[in-house]
């Protein structure tokens, strides 16, 4: 078969087939514009996260396709503002705002359907705000905002007695660490609300908010209630609960007994007094007489006084527990007794394993006991040391250095010093009111009443009590002092406390 191979005019070819190249070009470039379009869909409702803890904030493409090779950047109020930022397959970390250093993650293993998560930890304050997740391609960009909401929930709520008001006793009740503004209420055994006499919901240094309500309880609500500090953000809430009659119906004792009716006769003497006196009123040499009997009133008085401390402290014994030494605390110039009871300072030092537990400045010794709740007492001898301190304190407090010791660092202590008593508060001192040397001291942790109170059980008066609010473990705290040419040798001693010794007490 033979045939002629057709000849095309160079002109005419180009002209014809140019529309039609042209045409395909267009088509290929809308076609490819077309498939670069995406929006960016996130949650439609604020992520809510707790202080501390962590979020996770959640974008993707639609319709679904890979964003491997986009950059993908979080940022708040600015485009500069730059959260965590992803570009050519990697995370930067150059551009990234010094707060979220070390505190951010991109989840990616959803990134081939256009699928991101950031994970932002160690939940702050100030990242409560709008987050925009920004999507960028070769061709295009598109956004979405998000909104982040922090939440914190506060400590378990405190109540203590205030004293008297309005014929009964106000109660108040406290709680810190709360964001946001909580609500606060008080409930009966019902869980009926109770209307309070005061309220008061004020914003720290922090940023948190402390909650402090009152209320005032009578004879006639004599019944179980309830203090409740609610987050409305996290719809969760702390509760703590006293009984009323527990405050109006203590349990009654020998000793109560024995005040109830030194008290009624007291009553009887000042009304034979006043009876006396009203006879001599007339009689030469009133005004003597007067000034006398204001003196004996004084002195029963104070002996009241006197007798209600000791009644205390007998109460106090009631929670006496078993305390011994830790030797993993105690500072290397310590010497601890067989029974972990005894305490002593020696100038040689002793072969212990270092540990970030043990004191190493000062010769201090903490108890093997840690409290985290409850009512505990013990005694300690300290006999005719110059030098010596005893007390509560925080588990986490400072072993190596020099730190004072007041409440703000985690000691609640009593001490002497220098031949004078006091109470280890924030500067200045609280000198105590010794009127017989204490050979011997009685400590009394009251935790959720937030008390440490100190007795001189030398002659059963009370010395101190710090209030405050606790939180986490507190164990004893024991420092022996140094020797002082040869005087101050004797030893700190844990001594049984008489309801647990069965005789056996400390010499």
């Amino acid at each position: 078969m033979t045939g002629k191979v057709p000849v095309f005019s160079p002109g005419s070819t180009v002209s014809s087939a140019l529309p039609g190249y042209v045409a395909l070009c267009l088509a290929l470039e809308v076609h490819r514009l077309a498939s670069a379009q995406f929006t960016v869909i996130g949650p439609d409702r604020p992520v809510t996260a707790s202080l501390g803890g962590e979020a996770v904030l959640s974008c993707h493409l639609s319709p679904r396709m890979s964003a491997e090779n986009m950059e993908v950047r979080w940022f708040q109020s600015q485009y500069s503002a730059v959260v965590h930022l992803y570009r050519d397959g990697q995370d930067q970390y150059r551009q990234q705002m010094p707060e979220y250093q070390g505190r951010t993650e991109l989840l990616r293993d959803d990134i081939t359907d256009g699928r991101v998560s950031l994970r932002i930890r160690d939940i702050r304050l100030f990242d409560e705000g709008q987050y925009t997740c920004f999507f960028q391609s070769s061709v295009t960009y598109e956004e979405a905002l998000l909104e982040l909401q922090v939440a914190g929930l506060g400590s378990a709520p405190v109540i203590s007695v205030a004293g008297h008001q309005d014929r009964g006793i106000r109660v108040v009740c406290r709680s810190p660490g709360w964001y946001p503004q909580p609500e606060a209420q008080w409930r009966d055994l019902q869980g009926q609300l109770l209307p309070s006499v005061s309220e008061n919901i004020s914003r720290e240094a922090d940023g948190l908010f402390q909650a402090e309500i009152a209320i005032v309880l009578t004879e006639e609500s004599n019944q179980k209630v309830s203090c409740c500090i609610k987050n409305p953000r996290l719809n969760q809430e702390r509760e703590s609960t006293i009984y009323v009659a527990e405050l109006f119906f203590p349990r009654v004792n020998p000793w109560m007994v024995a005040l109830a009716v030194i008290l009624s006769l007291q009553a009887v003497l000042v009304a034979l007094a006043g009876y006396c006196f009203w006879r001599q009123h007339r009689e030469k040499g009133e005004v003597t007489r007067g000034r006398n009997l204001v003196t004996e009133l004084a002195h029963d008085r104070s002996n009241q006084d006197k007798l209600q401390a000791e009644l205390k402290w007998r109460n106090a014994q009631d929670y006496a527990v078993d305390v011994t030494l830790d030797p993993n605390t105690a500072h290397p110039n310590l010497v601890l007794s067989e029974d972990q009871k005894t305490v002593t300072y020696d100038d040689r030092r002793q072969d212990r394993p270092e540990n970030p537990e043990r004191f190493t400045t000062y010769p201090t010794a903490l108890g093997a006991n840690r409290f985290t709740g409850g009512k505990f007492y013990w005694e300690v001898e300290m006999g005719d040391k110059t030098s010596w301190t005893v007390g509560v304190c925080r588990e986490s407090v400072i072993r190596t250095g020099k730190v004072r010791l007041t409440p703000g660092n985690g000691h609640w202590a009593v001490w002497l010093r220098d031949g004078k008593y006091e109470a280890c508060t924030s500067p200045p001192r609280t000198p105590l009111p010794v009127s017989a040397m204490p050979s011997r001291v009685g400590i009394f942790l009251d935790y959720e009443r937030g008390e440490v109170s100190f007795y001189n059980v030398t002659d059963r008066s009370h010395l101190f009590t710090f209030p405050d609010t606790f939180s986490g473990t507190l164990r004893p705290y024991f420092y022996v002092g140094y020797k002082e040419e040869g005087k101050n040798t004797a030893p700190l001693t844990i001594c049984p406390v008489p309801a647990q010794a069965g005789g056996n007490l400390c010499p």
